[in-house]
């Protein structure tokens, strides 16, 4: 069976940065289940799969635009440490922010006494990526997949 828009697919993977750094694997863990076409997986990837059978294996490089976009300078910003009181904060730690255009997930990448530096870009922005898949399955989603938007069953969202 050929992976079209709406297939359940089950893939094993590995995505590394173009330095060979390793970033996320399946092997030695359950294969990723999902539902074709609902942007569950970055556009690039997503956009490979689509015509590949079960037992392909393949090699993608992704750029940044058809992953998690590119890094956006003005996402890095200064606040005063007071807008953290009676809080304990450390780098690499995430939260929720209340912007102009809504919530926002934020790391904090620098803390001093006065400020720390929050980042609203992904972790992998700006960051060409490499992915190495074996499309372990293909099948029809049933209809209640289809309303659900996800995949249900071994691997997939259960209910």
């Amino acid at each position: 069976m050929t992976i079209t828009s709406d297939s359940v697919v089950t893939l094993h993977y590995t995505v590394s940065t173009e330095d060979g750094t390793e970033l996320d694997s399946s092997a030695g863990k359950e294969p990723l289940v999902v539902l074709q076409g609902r942007r569950f997986l970055i556009e690039g990837l997503e956009d490979a799969l689509m015509g590949k059978e079960k037992g392909e294996k393949f090699n993608l490089s992704v750029e940044p635009e058809k992953a998690y976009g590119e890094r956006i300078d003005e996402l890095v910003q200064r606040v005063p440490s007071s807008m953290f009181e009676g809080m304990d904060v450390e780098v690499g730690m995430s939260f929720r922010a209340t912007t102009p255009e809504g919530e926002q997930s934020v790391i904090i990448i620098e803390t001093s006494d006065d400020e720390v530096v929050v980042d609203g870009n992904h972790p992998l922005a700006g960051i060409p990526l490499t992915f190495d898949v074996e499309v372990v399955d293909v099948r029809d989603a049933t209809a209640e997949e289809l309303e659900h938007g996800h995949a249900h069953g071994p691997g997939g969202h259960e209910h």
